[in-house]
């Protein structure tokens, strides 16, 4: 058997649904119950998007950068150093500029500064003569700084979409759809806020920064629904075509040539915009996509392409360092993972956070300690069950400094409170968590035959398209056998597989579940689920499916037969309820002991059961199936290969005593190697025969001296215990070593499930 790793939650299943219905289907699942709901959805239009006015205070903030203007007063944007920030802030530089404003912008250093606004670089602001800020996706929460500004005679008018804690700061305007009864859409990414405003600005729809809304949204991973779902699509079209020089040479670092997908902007363009602001100062994102000079926009492409793959170095390395810090104290994450350490980058700690969330399954502080400063910085990420902001602010007096969302949030706090933190927050999840909480919940939306899956089926469902937070891919639930199956990447860490059921295939893969290669087999049907795309290589198109979760409920037989180095194979794939049992042969070494079979106690249920050595009989194996009744079988056994050529035939039995009653006095030393050379047998078979023969009285032993007692009563070959021991043996290995899988995974099963038919009618008393 095969668990999955995460929980799979079916919504209505049908072995065949026609595209269309599988698309009503999917849109119903979506809260869409009307024909002019589906219709909009399938089919956005940028005339649904609302109107920029409806937000609270931004008449307010247009006359005051207005007057700014028009008095050339200095204004500052204000950005945040990741995507959907950087994207902002070139976004308002951009109108500002085309308004003829004075404007620079300001993001600060993540190292030096931490996040948003702060007093030190609003007094830096005030001192370059700037009287004037605008925020972009920052600054709902920066009390402390925009007292200063006021102190200092600056307006702020923020720009923000981030959760508002309580109340909100005293400045000139705060346009922000959750504090803007009017405006019905609320989850607007930081960039998309500063579309309306740039909108209500420039007084048309600016149409040219699309691609900057599409990058910013998708990035930022805000519900692509309604307004996000418009602004994504049309700017992804946008993005395809854009004549924005930064955007042209980072997609050509990017390997993103053809038509731009949702996909293409979360793992190829976001996270190259993100490291940038990352491992250093965020300004050369910003410049690349306002630069008009063609050789500067293939510059920082390049710097910034390389300044990612650094970022993706160092992540592998911190997370390798943080996963040894929760195998080293396993107890101490039980319920959340909190882990700290001095020199980790915190610039990648919100990535490190989502890998040990993706391994573990639980909640993820990840911080590194500024023992200089006394404090820990870091980021969380955490399943769906825990509230990281709820339960946050719980705890928000162990912070100096909190904020972010449900599943992702930022923190600072003293080195003294990490400990604190991590046992209040165990505690929380252990209170308000059940065990099944801790598996990620998949929904699968429809079950699927493989003879579904042609072309246009995947095109189709393409409609619902672009896909992201809240318009999920749909995932679909598949049976089929793993036909064919390898291991590629340089690591071997992905699973490549062809699957296959009623004479259709599909070729799936499973990126990061290379280890599963051994745990399956091409007779053990697999259950899994995952997403359809449409794979194009050397010009040929065909369906692929990219599993997420794979399962197998029956009992697996995993074949090690005859392997010399089966411990080394074996030793990554058993958990702690394993058994190694021998029959005869013990094993004792570094990696396993095994226990004799008749040490092991009636109804020792264990999941893994591990067998290296045969049985003399082949009951003694079934009889230990069912003493066991395991889930797994391990088959780690070798055989003598001479065993069977040595066991004679009934003609051969025959023809020797034929033989050696025509000889009369048979002389071993002499007549054997006649014996081998006329028939071509070996040694051990003429021994064999000879010994059945005196064991039954046909024949009389004097040294090598064979002779045939004339006196012997007849009787039949099975009268010799060692020849019913030989023909048992035979059996044996006939079944257990020789015997194809099939055929053996059969008889195995059968011993089981025949024992469990017996027990389960001595419990219902038949």
């Amino acid at each position: 058997m095969l668990e999955s790793k995460k929980n799979w939650l079916f919504n209505k299943m049908s072995e065949e649904v026609a595209p269309a219905q599988m698309i009503m289907d999917l849109l119903d699942r979506r809260g869409l119950s009307s024909d002019k709901e589906k219709e909009a959805f399938l089919k956005p239009s940028l005339m649904d998007l609302l109107e920029p006015s409806l937000l609270q205070d931004i008449d307010k903030a247009q006359l005051r950068i207005e007057r700014a203007i028009e008095t050339d007063e200095k204004i500052m944007v204000f950005g945040d150093y990741d995507s959907d920030g950087v994207t902002s802030t070139a976004l308002i530089m951009e109108t500002l500029l085309e308004l003829g404003a004075a404007c620079d912008y300001y993001i600060p250093n993540r190292f030096s500064e931490g996040y948003g606004p702060n007093p030190q670089a609003i007094e830096k602001i005030a001192a370059d003569g700037f009287s004037l800020i605008i925020t972009v996706d920052t600054g709902i929460a920066a009390f402390e700084s925009f007292e200063k500004a006021k102190a200092l005679g600056l307006d702020v008018i923020i720009t923000d979409h981030h959760e508002v804690q309580g109340t909100v700061p005293d400045v000139l305007a705060v346009i922000h759809p959750k504090v803007s009864p009017n405006y019905a859409f609320k989850t607007l990414a930081g960039v998309g806020v500063a579309f309306k405003l740039s909108q209500h600005l420039l007084g048309y729809f600016p149409e040219q920064f699309l691609d900057l809304v599409a990058i910013g949204t998708i990035a930022d991973l805000v519900p692509l629904e309604g307004e996000n779902r418009i602004l994504a699509k049309f700017g992804m079209e946008m993005l395809t075509r854009t004549d924005r020089l930064g955007l042209i040479a980072l997609k050509e670092v990017s390997g993103i040539h053809d038509q731009v997908s949702e996909q293409d902007v979360g793992f190829g363009l976001g996270p190259r915009l993100n490291a940038v602001g990352r491992l250093g100062h965020a300004a050369p994102a910003v410049e690349l996509l306002l630069t008009h000079d063609v050789a500067e926009a293939k510059a920082l492409a390049e710097q910034i392409n390389q300044t990612n793959q650094e970022r993706q170095a160092i992540v592998k390395t911190i997370a390798s360092e943080a996963e040894a810090l929760v195998e080293q104290a396993p107890e101490l994450h039980q319920n959340v993972i909190v882990v700290a350490k001095a020199g980790w980058n915190e610039g990648v700690l919100g990535i490190v956070a989502s890998r040990l969330l993706r391994k573990y399954q639980r909640p993820v502080l990840c911080l590194t300690i500024k023992e200089a400063d006394g404090i820990a910085k870091g980021s969380a990420r955490s399943i769906d069950a825990f509230d990281l902001f709820k339960h946050g602010m719980d705890i928000r007096e162990y912070f100096i400094a909190f904020g972010g969302h449900a599943q992702a949030a930022g923190m600072t706090l003293t080195i003294e409170n990490i400990e604190t933190v991590r046992e209040a927050l165990n505690a929380i999840a252990e209170n308000s968590l059940a065990p099944g909480d801790y598996k990620e919940q998949v929904t699968v939306d429809a079950k699927l035959d493989l003879k579904q899956l042609v072309i246009q089926s995947v095109e189709d469902l393409n409609q619902l398209a672009p896909f992201g937070m809240a318009n999920p891919k749909p995932v679909f639930y598949l049976k089929a056998f793993p036909k064919e199956k390898r291991q590629i990447g340089a690591d071997k860490s992905h699973l490549k597989l062809q699957l296959e059921k009623d004479q259709h295939q599909l070729n799936a893969i499973g990126f990061g579940m290379g280890e599963l290669y051994a745990d399956m087999h091409p007779d053990a049907e697999i259950e899994c689920i995952g997403r359809l795309e449409i794979n194009e290589w050397n010009n040929a198109r065909s369906v692929q499916f990219m599993i997420e979760d794979v399962r197998i409920t029956e009992r697996q037989i995993h074949d090690f037969r005859g392997r010399k180095f089966w411990q080394k194979d074996l030793h990554a794939k058993l958990t702690e309820d394993y058994q190694v049992v021998h029959f005869n042969q013990p094993v004792i070494g570094p990696s396993f002991t095994s226990k004799s079979h008749q040490m092991l106690e009636e109804n020792q249920q264990i999941k893994q059961l591990v067998v290296v050595d045969l049985p003399d009989k082949l009951v003694d194996f079934s009889n230990l199936l069912q003493k066991t009744t395991p889930e797994d079988i391990y088959l780690c056994f070798q055989a003598n290969d001479d065993f069977l050529a040595a066991i004679p035939s009934r003609e051969e039995f025959k023809w020797l005593y034929g033989y050696i009653l025509k000889k009369e006095t048979y002389h071993r030393k002499t007549e054997d190697s006649l014996v081998i050379r006329h028939k071509g047998w070996k040694l051990n078979k003429i021994e064999c025969i000879i010994q059945v023969f005196s064991e039954l009285d046909f024949v009389r032993m004097n040294g090598d001296v064979v002779t045939v007692n004339a006196d012997v009563e007849k009787q039949p070959l099975t009268a010799s215990l060692r020849y019913q021991a030989m023909l048992e043996k035979k059996e044996v290995e006939d079944m257990l070593y020789y015997s194809n899988y099939h055929h053996l995974k059969t008889w195995l099963l059968s011993q089981i499930e025949s024992y469990d038919s017996i027990e389960e009618e001595n419990v219902y008393g038949l």
